[in-house]
């Protein structure tokens, strides 16, 4: 019986993580979120958790109230999303929040000995082999939840030695911009970034599948949790979304997982890995499907996928910086006070900026991350 902590449970991957709570009666102990206090406060009563956090001070006291008549108790900004992370009722750590923030729970959470399920991809993107070195010292392990990350972690499974693989093949939508060029992308709204193909995401995560920055974090993101060299790991377009990543061998056959553009599926594996388990998800049809298709990334357009790569090719806090630097431009974007073109431009200029040692700590991360962030500001004014 698994006893979950589960860090940003009102958005995306928290409330499908919750399906699968639901659908095998997994315990709940432990619940996040920033403000949502009606959801929030519909989980508690779901799910009966004993701990739950709002970053947002507001919104935390307006839980309090509404959930009153209930045992569990309410928490309130890092030191409470903190406290949820390292519970002691609670084996296993699902972080599912958005962005930076999920950097310091993770950290805590690796030496309170929680197993990690990952969905937070900064947490890597940032933290680098200061936090892989942390899992491999304290024995934590850490399970990949997105969907390219849990696919490449399938197909190993069946590699007799690490020597075996040849290569990751990280595959990428490619966004609701697929096959336009810069010139056309330099007038488009965020109502238009935001409407993604194939999957339902927040709004910070659909802007960077536009921007294919998305791609870029993931590709640091595989370099550290499969200790793969930056060479060996190729970004292929796939616009369907059937075929979530794969792995070539040295004999050169693939391995790849497939399924529908589902989030429920990695989640659940995470969760019951190494086991395999029914889930609320459809079967995959190929028919249904009838066609595949494959294409290289365009480099030129979606510049954010570079900026990436030189950033974990430089490494130390390069990766840091560009990471801070989008979540601001994003942001920015989003407010309409920027285009989205510029976002690519700016997270490369911040990059570029990173402190060049290699040896870093916590708060050379989250200095690094704050320098990129009012970079961003400044440039825009």
């Amino acid at each position: 019986m698994k006893n979950l902590s589960i860090l940003g449970s009102t958005g995306s991957i928290g409330t499908q993580s919750l399906d699968v709570c639901r659908m095998h009666g997994y315990k709940v102990k432990c619940l996040t979120a920033n403000s949502n206090v009606d959801l929030m406060e519909r989980q508690v009563r779901e799910f009966s958790p004993e701990l739950v956090c709002m970053m947002d001070e507001k919104a935390a006291n307006e839980l309090k109230v509404k959930i009153a008549d209930t045992a569990t108790k309410v928490l309130c900004g890092m030191p409470g999303l903190i406290e949820c992370a390292v519970y002691k009722g609670a084996d296993t750590v699902l972080n599912s929040v958005v962005g930076m923030i999920g950097l310091r729970p993770t950290i805590e959470a690796i030496k309170a000995k929680k197993t990690i399920a990952l969905a937070n991809k900064e947490t890597l993107v940032a933290g680098g082999n200061l936090v892989t070195n942390l899992a491999k010292e304290y024995g934590v392990s850490i399970l990949p939840v997105d969907s390219e990350h849990s696919a490449i972690f399938q197909a190993l499974q069946g590699s007799p030695r690490k020597e075996a693989v040849k290569k990751i093949i990280l595959t990428a939508s490619g966004g609701p911009f697929f096959g336009k060029k810069e010139d056309e992308l330099r007038e488009v709204t965020a109502a238009d970034a935001l409407e993604h193909p194939n999957w339902n995401m927040g709004a910070k995560i659909t802007i960077d599948s536009a921007t294919m920055m998305n791609k870029g974090l993931e590709f640091i993101e595989a370099k550290w949790l499969f200790d793969m060299p930056n060479e060996n790991i190729e970004i292929v377009v796939h616009r369907e979304s059937v075929v979530h990543s794969a792995i070539v061998y040295q004999d050169n056959s693939m391995i790849a997982q497939l399924g529908v553009p589902d989030m429920r599926i990695p989640i659940q594996y995470a969760l019951t890995y190494p086991e395999r388990l029914p889930s609320p998800v459809f079967e995959l049809s190929l028919t249904d499907y009838g066609r595949l298709t494959f294409y290289e990334p365009d480099y030129d357009t979606f510049k954010c996928i570079d900026v990436c790569r030189r950033a974990i090719k430089a490494g130390g806090l390069h990766p840091a910086a560009a990471n801070g630097a989008n979540e601001e431009s994003v942001k920015l974007f989003l407010q309409g006070k920027i285009k989205f073109t510029d976002i690519a431009y700016l997270n490369d200029e911040a990059m570029q900026k990173a402190p060049k040692n290699k040896n870093f700590t916590l708060d050379d991360v989250l200095n690094t991350d704050r320098a990129a962030r009012e970079y961003v500001k400044e440039a825009v004014k």
